[in-house]
């Protein structure tokens, strides 16, 4: 079996306040920098899975993050996710 890569980032859904990210937003203009349109703060966790494949390294990883990283009511896996062994794959928002 290969060790796979796996990036999961895991973000707040687009309906739910961002105070982190809205309170670096805010902050940017008096620190000299240029506005921004928006900006949102999230989650990114890499992972180094023992699998057989990189679909089978995906599939753990996103198990993984549906039941330790993702609260169904404010946050979602988000895509597209970087590729895992050379292959892209991406989640849909929730």
């Amino acid at each position: 079996m290969a060790v796979h890569q796996v990036v999961v980032d895991v973000m707040l859904k687009p309906e739910i306040l961002d105070p982190a990210g809205q309170a670096v937003l805010n902050a940017l203009p008096s620190l000299g920098l240029p506005a921004a349109q928006g900006l949102r703060i999230g989650k990114h966790v890499e992972l180094a899975l023992e699998a057989e494949d990189a679909d089978t390294a995906l599939e753990q990883a996103t198990k993984m993050a549906e039941v330790l990283l993702v609260n169904p009511g404010d946050r979602g896996l988000h895509g597209p996710a970087p590729a895992v062994a050379g292959r892209p794959h991406a989640w849909s928002s929730s």
